[in-house]
């Protein structure tokens, strides 16, 4: 039935900028391919602060970055050269493949002031055969995105498939990605299509077998279970899962299915193979020092 509970742990990103970070967990790397999620927000940022908010440019290789926004704006640029200001509702896949670097800046004070920035944001490893692909970044607009109503439910099928919706959206591999908003006292019940289904507490509470879970918890279920979820008061989910893809090794933003590959990518960002957004190339975020602690070790450190 209930596999693990995953508390989320707090981070602290920039001054300013708190995460709740779910995933990797020590005793549950990925979910599906879900390697890494990070809860941000609500955030209530005063001017003089604003700028410390910036994510300069950095590197990804292997992974997919699933940015998905409750409110707010950021600006997305990367070295493809694609500049996109992110708002809420819309699905914005980057796809790192073989290597891109991009920046998150915060360049609308009203989009920090008032506590309305709030994000979330998946890393989704990649199949062996596509770890190298060329990377990409792909903007859905939210009609782009079927949604589902019924008595005390509202959801958006972000990515993948489940409960028989189906998006635009490319993915690489069988999951899905559910943003689900409960009224009080409705029920509700997971895919069962997939191996392995995690259902996230964004806001509010939840009953499952007569135990309640809170804001920042993770219930992962074993694949046949069948539960049914009841919501205490008003209550925001994100859904996920799918199939496994196997170990995957993770350290700062770097993904692989090879240890050798993450020692690769971090020699190409120190000596500048990486390229820098065209648009945004003026200061970047070093490699962390190795403190030669093992590839397999999570060490995600950016927001994205």
């Amino acid at each position: 039935m209930l596999d693990i509970v995953i508390e989320a742990r707090k981070a602290a990103l920039a001054p300013g900028m708190n995460v709740r970070r779910i995933l990797p967990f020590r005793l549950r790397r990925m979910v599906g391919p879900f390697i890494f999620m990070d809860h941000a927000g609500p955030v209530d940022v005063q001017p003089p602060l604003q700028h410390t908010m910036d994510v300069l440019p950095h590197p990804h290789i292997g992974l997919s970055t699933v940015s998905y926004l409750f409110g707010g704006q950021v600006t997305h640029r990367d070295s493809l050269g694609v500049e996109q200001v992110i708002r809420p509702g819309e699905v914005n896949w980057m796809t790192a493949g073989s290597g891109i670097a991009h920046s998150e800046r915060f360049e609308d004070p009203a989009a920090l002031a008032g506590g309305t920035l709030e994000m979330i944001q998946t890393w989704v490893a990649l199949p062996e055969q596509a770890e190298e692909a060329f990377p990409s970044f792909t903007n859905y607009k939210p009609d782009q995105l079927p949604i589902f109503t019924d008595t005390g439910v509202w959801m958006r099928l972000i990515a993948g498939d489940a409960y028989g919706l189906q998006n635009a959206v490319r993915t690489h591999s069988p999951l899905f990605y559910v943003h689900v908003v409960l009224a009080q006292g409705a029920r509700f019940g997971l895919p069962k299509e997939h191996s392995e289904r995690g259902v996230y507490v964004a806001k509010g509470s939840i009953e499952v077998s007569g135990r309640t879970y809170t804001s920042g918890q993770m219930l992962v279920f074993n694949k046949g279970a069948d539960p049914v979820i009841l919501a205490r008061e008003a209550t925001t989910l994100m859904l996920l899962g799918g199939e496994p893809l196997g170990e995957r090794f993770i350290w700062w933003n770097f993904v692989s299915s090879r240890k050798e590959r993450i020692e690769q990518a971090k020699a190409d960002w120190k000596e500048g193979r990486i390229k820098l957004p065209p648009a945004d190339n003026l200061e970047y975020v070093p490699l962390p020092e190795d403190r030669s602690r093992p590839a397999g070790n999570p060490q995600p450190q950016a927001l994205s």
